[in-house]
């Protein structure tokens, strides 16, 4: 049996980053909070057209992936970009886009 290739860091991580902004929801999130230093769930949810229900599930998402982070100042939650992920992240893409692709191939 031929045993599977294991990915590297970079690509788990890359991958895991893309995941998360998959969705044009989260785009929207991290658009929003790259405009500000910090804010509130609540102005987020004002933000976006979508339940409070569904833009935690995309907090959540973006947090599982380093690139928010939350601060809990009671009665409220804070978010805001980790900015050390968030220059990680834009490494990880920058080197897949930066990639330069073979001329040729079968697409002539």
């Amino acid at each position: 049996m031929e045993q599977k290739k294991n990915y590297n860091e970079r690509q788990e991580r890359l991958a895991r980053i893309a995941k998360a902004l998959g969705h044009p929801a989260r785009i929207a999130i991290m658009q929003f909070l790259a405009a500000r230093e910090d804010c509130y769930f609540g102005a987020i949810h004002e933000e976006l057209p979508i339940s409070k229900a569904t833009v935690s599930q995309h907090l959540k998402e973006l947090k599982e992936a380093g690139l928010i982070q939350g601060t809990i100042e009671l009665p409220k939650v804070k978010y805001c970009i980790n900015p050390e992920n968030w220059r990680i992240a834009g490494e990880l893409f920058a080197g897949l886009f930066g990639t330069e692709i073979k001329k040729g191939g079968c697409c002539k």
